[in-house]
């Protein structure tokens, strides 16, 4: 089955609204120019409420490699995902002790080059936009990925909404989605009928 990430969860309430469907995965955003971002001690706090089968996924947009590390231990991360330019080498210093998705902002078929460099552990691929890394609520022309060989597992994300989701998964069969604008009524603010429809339409297919 399709894996589910719900990301730019900001608060418990919706945190523990979202861990009651049963996600894979949820994400925190740790990059303060996004309106998602969210405080180390308040993501501490949410996850030290939520059950160990979900996959804590910690944002980051390149920062420093110790303060990712501090965070991370911090918040007792189980992944960390780069969003921004940090290069194959960079990534691969946290291998050893996280599981590591890299996001790609997909403009046009030139922004799959490199992408098979990264050694990470997911590739993610989002819609690109000139104001902001994700949760622009956008996506990119998934078509551009049709024939594409990816060497790792890929997430797509950008745009994707309870109403969108079977369609992205039934035509590229990704290993899964992530979606956070698609569930909200505001940035950072979910609404839990709209998380409950979209996981209801992944299990369906």
């Amino acid at each position: 089955m399709t894996k589910i990430k719900i990301c730019g969860i900001t608060n418990k309430k919706d945190a523990i609204a979202a861990a009651e469907l049963r996600p894979d995965m949820m994400g925190f955003v740790f990059y303060n120019g996004s309106k998602r971002y969210v405080e180390p001690r308040t993501v501490k706090d949410i996850i030290n409420e939520l059950p160990p089968f979900i996959a804590k996924v910690g944002v980051f947009v390149d920062l420093d490699k110790n303060k990712v590390l501090e965070i991370a231990e911090e918040c007792t991360l189980d992944m960390l995902q780069f969003h921004g330019d940090e290069t194959p080498d960079y990534c691969s210093l946290f291998k050893d002790s996280y599981k590591i998705i890299k996001a790609f902002r997909m403009k046009d078929e030139s922004s799959l080059k490199g992408i098979n460099d990264y050694n990470a552990d997911f590739y993610l691929l989002d819609a690109y936009s000139s104001n902001g890394y994700g949760g622009t609520g956008k996506s990119f022309d998934w078509n551009i990925i049709e024939s594409f060989e990816f060497l790792k597992p890929i997430i797509l994300s950008g745009g994707i909404t309870p109403d969108n989701v079977r369609y992205v998964i039934e035509k590229f069969s990704p290993y899964g989605v992530d979606v956070s604008s698609g569930v909200e009524v505001s940035p950072g603010k979910k609404d839990t009928l709209l998380m409950k429809k979209f996981m209801e339409n992944v299990r369906k297919i």
